[in-house]
This record gives C-alpha cells, sequence and structure tokens, in this order.
C-alpha cells in the first residue's frame, strides 16, 4: 500500500476497497489518482460513482467525467448505480456511449462507455472534448486486457486528457501484464491492493459433482433446476457451441432458461439480462461473456458446466473468482457447483483450490438430487420461509 495513505493506511489496511476509495475522496484529502484492486460484490462501484458525483459542477454544460467499461452490459449496469445515487445530486445528467446522430454537442456531465466507442465519439465525430475531463474511470481493466483492442484504446483516450484529470483504475485481478497497463494509464497513484488470501470468497459455498461425459452433466444440471425454488441460477460454460446446445436441450425439455453469448447483438444481450432481471427465467446460460462484474441479486447458485481452463488446459483462476462471484453479492451466502471429470479432480480443480486456499466438497452423483435441496434450503433458509 502506498505511503501516500499515511497512517490511516495501516488502520484501514483490513477495511475493504470501497471504505478506502470513498476515505480517500471525501474526508479531506485532494483528489487522488488511484490503482486499485477489488473482489466482487464489495461496493466498488457505488464508491467510485461518489467520486464521479462529486466533481460534476452542473453549471458546465458538456462532459466532465468520463468512464469506461470492457462491455456494454457492464456500462449499462455502472450507469444504473449513478442513476439512483444522482437522484440525490441536483441537475447531474448522464450519457451512454452508444450509437448517436452525427454533428451532435454532448451536453451531459458522465459519459459512461466502452473505450472503442467513446474514443470515436470523441476523436472521429467530436461530441466532446476530452481536454475537458476532471475524472477518468478505468473498471474491470483486466477484462480490457483480454479484449482485443480495448486496450490500446484505452491507452489513446488517456493521452487527450488533462494532467489535472483524476483516473481511477479498477481491477479485480493484479498480474504483471495488468500492472504494466496501470501504470501506463495512472501517474502517481495511491495504491489498495488485497493480500493473496483475500482474493477468495469466503461466503460463496463451492461443491464438485463427478460427471464423466455431457449427458451426466446435462442430468446434473435437471437436478440442479429442480432445487432452485427460491433464487436463480447461472450456468457458465467454456464455448458458445456447447452454452447452445445446453439451452436447446433445457427448452425442449421444458426447462424456463435464456441463454447469453457474445454473437448476440448490444439490443438483443440486453434483452436478455432484463427478461432474467425480471424473473422471467430461472436459469441464463451463458458463456465468459457474463464472468465479470454483473449484478444480479436474485442469483443464489452458479454452475460451472465446464471449468474454466486456459490454452494449456491449466486452470484459469481469475476467471474461475469472476464466474462464482456473480453469487454471494454484498456479503450474502452463495453456492457454486462444480462439474468435473474424474480426470480434472487432481488437476484443474486442485489448482483452483490450491490458488484460492479454499476446497470443494464432493456431491455424491447418485444422491446428488437430495442433497443439493437440502443444502440450498439450509443455505437460503430465510427465502424458503417467505414462500
Amino acid at each position: 500500500m502506498s505511503t501516500a495513505l499515511g497512517a490511516w493506511g495501516e488502520k484501514a489496511a483490513e477495511q475493504d476497497v470501497s471504505k478506502k476509495v470513498c476515505y480517500l475522496d471525501t474526508y479531506g484529502f485532494q483528489p487522488q489518482n488511484m490503482i486499485a484492486q477489488s473482489q466482487s460484490g464489495t461496493g466498488k462501484t457505488a464508491a467510485f460513482v461518489l467520486a464521479m458525483l462529486s466533481r460534476v459542477d452542473p453549471s458546465l454544460n458538456y462532459p466532465q467525467v468520463l468512464c469506461l467499461s470492457p462491455t456494454y452490459e457492464l456500462a449499462i449496469q455502472t450507469g444504473e448505480v449513478a442513476a439512483r445515487m444522482g437522484q440525490f445530486c441536483d441537475d447531474i445528467r448522464f450519457k451512454y456511449a452508444v450509437r448517436v446522430p452525427r454533428n451532435t454537442k454532448i451536453e451531459e456531465h458522465i459519459i459512461i462507455g466502452t473505450p472503442g466507442k467513446v474514443l470515436d465519439w470523441a476523436t472521429k465525430y467530436k461530441f466532446f472534448e476530452l481536454s475537458k475531463i476532471t475524472v477518468f474511470v478505468l473498471d474491470e481493466a483486466d477484462v480490457m486486457i483480454a479484449t482485443q483492442g480495448h486496450q490500446d484504446q484505452s491507452f489513446r483516450i488517456r493521452r487527450f486528457l488533462p494532467s489535472h484529470c483524476q483516473i481511477m483504475f479498477f481491477s479485480a485481478t493484479y498480474d504483471e501484464e495488468v500492472m504494466q497497463f496501470a501504470k501506463g494509464i495512472v501517474p502517481n497513484p495511491v495504491l489498495i491492493r488485497l493480500k493473496r488470501e483475500e482474493e477468495s470468497l469466503d461466503n460463496i459455498k463451492q461443491y464438485y459433482v463427478v460427471c464423466e461425459h455431457k449427458d451426466e452433466k446435462y442430468a446434473a444440471i435437471t437436478n440442479i433446476y429442480g432445487a432452485v425454488t427460491v433464487g436463480q441460477a447461472m450456468i457458465f460454460c467454456q464455448t458458445r457451441k456447447t452454452a447452445a446446445w445446453l439451452a436447446e436441450k433445457m427448452s425442449r425439455d421444458g426447462h424456463a432458461v435464456a441463454l447469453l453469448s457474445g454473437e448476440l447483438t448490444v439490443e438483443q444481450r440486453i434483452a436478455v439480462l432484463d427478461r432474467f432481471r425480471d424473473g422471467k427465467e430461472k436459469v441464463l446460460i451463458t458463456t465468459n461473456v457474463l464472468s465479470r462484474g454483473i449484478d444480479i441479486e436474485q442469483v443464489t447458485i452458479v454452475v460451472n458446466f465446464d471449468m474454466p481452463v486456459d490454452a494449456q488446459k491449466r486452470a484459469d483462476c481469475e476467471t474461475y473468482l469472476h464466474r462464482i462471484g456473480r453469487t454471494g453479492r454484498f456479503g450474502k451466502t452463495g453456492l457454486a457447483i462444480n462439474l468435473v471429470g474424474s480426470d480434472e479432480i487432481n488437476t484443474v480443480l486442485r489448482q483452483i483450490e490450491d490458488h484460492f486456499g479454499k476446497y470443494s466438497f464432493l456431491l455424491n452423483f447418485s444422491t446428488f438430487p437430495a442433497r443439493i435441496y437440502i443444502i440450498h434450503y439450509n443455505l437460503f433458509k430465510a427465502e424458503f420461509e417467505k414462500i
């Protein structure tokens, strides 16, 4: 942690990132450039939105704050948080970076969008001036690196910002590549990092079921579907092909499921998410496109139909953390179930357990239906009692 935090930094070492961000931004500190690591569901978005709102001068009718997200879904979600908090700030207006007519001058104070669209608005169409931006937030930076073009576009945006602009850079993980990205974006930052043992989500109970082939995985999924009598479930597949196969098979068998993957248009993806949030489908099947940042409060179970792996077939621990982080939001209890082949127990699953120092519990396939119902009931007893 940077010495810029002073004595407060030592006292706050055990507090979550959102408290540190809010403290630096509201208790007598000058605006600080920041590189921060934050777990899922800790209130990070609310923290940086507070900073964004506090820097706006509503009397100036031009963009003053810019927030970049790696996907349009995350941008919409950030905007929804900003709109709820901004209702208490008179005259602050927001704009999403989506398609707009040419020759349009933007007068809203806060722009939220993806790097490519924002760059086009500012440099190609001249809708607003980056030189007038006073706060620049870059969220989910590790995803920016993984998305083709986003990193370069972020650097190009950064070059047009004024020297006095406050820059806040957030990422759930910080390997060497992310740190190099951060150093290229943020000058003289305060650093807020989690210890490795803090990178796991203690409030999520993790289990695994041994399934030797796709049909056994499907049988496990249908049993999980029957157990979700409260809340909703998200199922992660490694490929679009598997996700489409699973969604089609479940729909054909009469289960109410939604499918979201990268080939859908922005409008289609938003429509799918809205239906799921409204409870029209109990299960959302997706790929890694939704493993980062999306908050759907009623999700109680996350299932890894396929374990996340990299190109070398080693466990992708960062993606695993983000996937299971879709449940257990904001300190609530969550449930994660991993469907693994026997060959994955001592490889992928073990690598994940060793990385986080947390171990999954075996659910026997033959007694799985009853066990999963009991586990779900015990974890969410208060919700069951409302039925």
